[in-house]
């Protein structure tokens, strides 16, 4: 019997609603809820029913298509995957022939994240596949709101700030953009591993990022950071509204920046010059330059989780919607005053 035929659940002929994105543009004009094929699994992968996702920036950009040069990626005229997201929550329906550790009826959580391109795999849907090496057992005492919000910006934030920031006590750390999805949750990790925090964010946020812990907190509507006269050991940028070299003027002697956006999504290339430009730094100046990146494997994923089982890590969701309303969901995130997480329930 083949993987993709080893429970009922798994076959390929069986048909899933899921939020099919039918071109590029605003969020309700080209996503809407369709019947679409099951996705089929492959040995080693996973077929989760899926009970909760989240809208991560990658999600929004694909859906507008800009800047213009992430067409080249995603596809030219209509995306070549059609279904957005990679956060997983749900309930195991199948399994893989090569799978021995999770059985169908498991809680889980994890990420889709390799399957962005190459499959069309999405999690916008009822249904999607994951490999079994990105998806742990769902602790009891998270609702699958909170697992599926925490994985692709609870990562990246964990790995940004303890593995490529090295942040520790004594260390002083800006975060620009600290009051959305990974910012949020980068401050409190900051702040746990005993750094001094210095968010920026707008004027509205100003008390829910002091709440989150951050020890001096930065309206950029009346105070640019940047002519600051502190130092920083780490700056995480998640927002890319200023040049890298303008950044680099506030490290220490051995400081770290770590670049973590596309900056603004429009015209042909956006800010990807300044990506470009942070790449040059990286290699011919004495900037100590770092790139971070979202790696949903196990041990990554149990970290988090037990920083969340723990209440030393909270995933702040700001709107839950439906699968149903997943343009509404998407369009939020693109207004860039979501606070947190946007959650999407199935």
């Amino acid at each position: 019997m083949s993987a993709s035929m080893k429970t009922p659940d798994s076959s390929p002929n069986e048909r899933m609603k899921a939020v099919v994105q039918r071109g590029y543009g605003p969020p309700r004009r080209v996503l809407a809820l369709d019947e679409i094929p099951r996705p089929a699994i492959a040995d080693d992968d996973v077929l989760v029913r899926m009970r909760a996702t989240s809208v991560n920036t990658p999600d929004w950009l694909a859906v507008a298509g800009v800047p213009y040069v992430l067409r080249l990626q995603f596809g030219s005229r209509t995306p070549a995957k059609p279904v957005r997201g990679t956060d997983i929550a749900g309930v195991v329906a199948a399994v893989g022939d090569k799978v021995t550790d999770l059985a169908p009826g498991d809680e889980v959580f994890g990420s889709a994240w390799q399957n962005t391109v190459s499959t069309p795999a999405g999690t916008f849907a009822e249904y999607t596949v994951a490999p079994a090496s990105q998806l742990i057992a769902k602790p009891a005492e998270l609702s699958f709101e909170t697992a599926a919000a925490s994985v692709m910006s609870g990562l990246t934030a964990l790995a940004a700030m303890r593995e490529v920031g090295e942040v520790g006590p004594d260390k002083h750390v800006l975060i620009n953009g600290a009051s959305g999805g990974v910012g949020t949750l980068a401050v409190q990790i900051a702040k746990k591993l005993g750094a001094r925090v210095t968010g920026v964010c707008g004027e509205r946020n100003v008390e829910f990022v002091q709440s989150l812990g951050a020890d001096d907190v930065i309206d950029y509507t009346r105070t640019d950071y940047t002519r600051d006269t502190r130092r920083y050991d780490v700056i995480l940028d998640n927002v890319l509204n200023h040049s890298p070299r303008v950044n680099a003027r506030l490290l220490t002697p051995t400081g770290i920046l770590i670049p973590n956006s596309v900056g603004e999504a429009r015209g042909v290339f956006g800010s990807m010059p300044r990506i470009g430009y942070a790449m040059v730094m990286r290699r011919w100046s004495s900037t100590d330059v770092r790139t971070v990146t979202c790696v949903p494997n196990r041990d990554n994923l149990r970290a988090l989780a037990d920083l969340l089982v723990s209440a030393e890590l909270e995933v702040i969701i700001e709107k839950t919607y439906p699968l149903a309303e997943a343009a509404a969901a998407v369009e939020h995130m693109t207004s860039h005053r979501a606070r947190g997480k946007v959650a999407i329930t199935i």
